[in-house]
């Protein structure tokens, strides 16, 4: 969104909305996800959520499989990418497309690239009980602390030793 605000493509509505997200405070959510359990967070920064994603696999040793089509997006963010537009980290962030197991399946899926997108500051990224996830994400939601709060993924398995593909992407 703000390269094509550096270039004049995005709409005022856009960039107003990223604002506000983006200078919104996480402490909040951070405490809704403390009480339901959450055993590791981080805010998508960046790495982008691949990137942010794929440290957490490693660091507990597990696959997952990101559900592309729940991924909260900002509005304006797939038109910049139909318009050519992405931010200039967006590369280096890519080269962590060897972790996508089948990559090849979904790279041509539009929302795809923004899996990789350098947010300057992006909401949460928390690993929370499966059987929790649900009343999180409307705790989250009700409270106001992430209105737009979702399950964008789930833990699908225990990483073989050396893996590099730790993740997948919910091919629809």
């Amino acid at each position: 969104l703000f390269a094509a605000d550096m270039r004049a493509k995005a709409r005022g509505p856009w960039i107003a909305a990223a604002l506000r997200g983006m200078s919104s405070s996480n402490s909040p959510a951070a405490a809704v996800l403390r009480a339901h359990g959450a055993a590791a967070c981080t805010d998508i920064t960046g790495f982008g959520l691949v990137g942010h994603l794929l440290e957490m696999c490693r660091g507990a040793g597990v696959q997952a499989e990101i559900d592309l089509d729940s991924v909260p997006l900002y509005d304006g963010a797939l038109a910049c990418l139909e318009m050519g537009i992405a931010s200039s980290l967006q590369p280096a962030n890519t080269r962590l497309r060897r972790a996508v197991a089948n990559h090849d399946q979904v790279c041509g899926r539009p929302a795809y690239p923004l899996l990789f997108d350098p947010q300057t500051s992006g909401g949460l990224l928390a690993a929370v009980p499966r059987f929790m996830a649900g009343s999180c994400v409307q705790a989250l939601r009700m409270s106001g602390a992430a209105p737009s709060a979702a399950i964008v993924g789930e833990v699908t398995g225990a990483a073989q030793t050396g893996a590099v593909e730790l993740l997948s992407v919910k091919a629809v």
